[in-house]
Parts: C-alpha cells; structure tokens; sequence
C-alpha cells in the first residue's frame, strides 16, 4: 500500500469515529430516564389563578438531561378532559414542540405539532420560569395522551440575548458556582 492510500484511509477512518462519537454525544451521551416515581416525573399545569397543580398522569414516560434546560421530554395519559383542563388550566398559545432523540418513540414533535395545529390536541403552561427563561408546555390529546417540554420564553429571549428584560420578568438569578 502507497502512503496516500493509507494516509486517505487514516482520514475516512478517523472522520467516522468521530462522527459517531458526535452523534452519540448529541442523541444518547446525556440523556436519563426519568423514574415515574421520581419528583421530576410530576407533571405541573397552571391554574388561572396563577397557582400550579400536579396533574393526575399514569404512564409516565420522560428524559432529561442536565446539560441544557431544554432536553426534557414527557409522555403521560391523563384522565382528565379537555373540556375540564380548558376551564381550569392557562392556555399556551405559542406551543412549539421540540424534538425528542429518535429512540425516545413516544415523543413525535411532528404528529404533536399537528395535533396542535388542528385542535386535536390543547397545550397549557405547566410551569413559567422552571427553570428561569424557560416555560414548562404540557400539551394533552382529546383521548388522554400527554406530552410535556420545555419552551424558552420571553424573559428567557431577552436575557439569553443580552437585552433588557421586558416588564413583567422577575431579576434574572445569580449563578452559582
């Protein structure tokens, strides 16, 4: 074998594990399962008083990850109906849900967002500011099925961006380190 040639497959060898140890890092390297017995598997849902509740949820499923804010995921049934959570529950009206890692199957960003669109399915804030910037978005189906993500919000916009924060945010909390 020629030099080039061993050189060339040196660099298609090392370009490919690469890669992989990028895909890995970016779908599988971070993510936990959340255990349904956990805290973080409660699912909260705001009230038009202003004050949150846990949602009755069986099913649960969810990851997360503690290397950005926005890697939860959740998927639950719930028995409550539409009908009741409209009355009781804050709508959402800007719900863009995120993509999930194609190995966590219960979480279509796609059909959800379709759901969405039609009025198949409702989406209500779960929690603001949880954490700060970010808007917790629990979207529920007419037959039960749950979806909860994370959604940056206004404040979280501004303050991320470098920009004044817009009336109506709380202080941005100092960091800890």
């Amino acid at each position: 074998m020629r030099s080039g040639q061993i050189l060339g497959i040196g660099i298609v060898l090392s370009a490919a594990a690469l890669g992989a140890g990028l895909w890995y890092a970016q779908t599988r390297a971070y993510y936990v399962e959340i255990d349904a017995a956990a805290p973080a598997a409660e699912i909260f849902v705001t009230r038009f008083d202003g004050g949150e509740e846990p949602l009755l949820v069986t099913g649960f499923e969810g990851i997360d990850a503690d290397t950005s804010p926005l890697r939860y995921r959740a998927c639950f049934e719930t028995p409550m109906s539409l009908a009741a959570m409209t009355e009781t529950y804050l709508p959402y009206g800007e719900a863009e849900p995120l993509n999930a890692p194609g190995w966590f199957s219960c979480f279509d960003s796609g059909e959800l967002a379709a759901a969405l669109d039609e009025g198949s399915a409702l989406a209500f804030l779960g929690q603001r500011n949880e954490p700060y910037g970010f808007d917790r978005v629990v979207a529920v189906t007419a037959d039960g099925q749950g979806y909860s993500w994370p959604q940056i919000n206004f404040c979280g916009e501004a303050a991320f961006g470098g920009d004044p924060l817009p009336p109506g945010c709380p202080p941005v909390p100092q960091r800890t380190e």
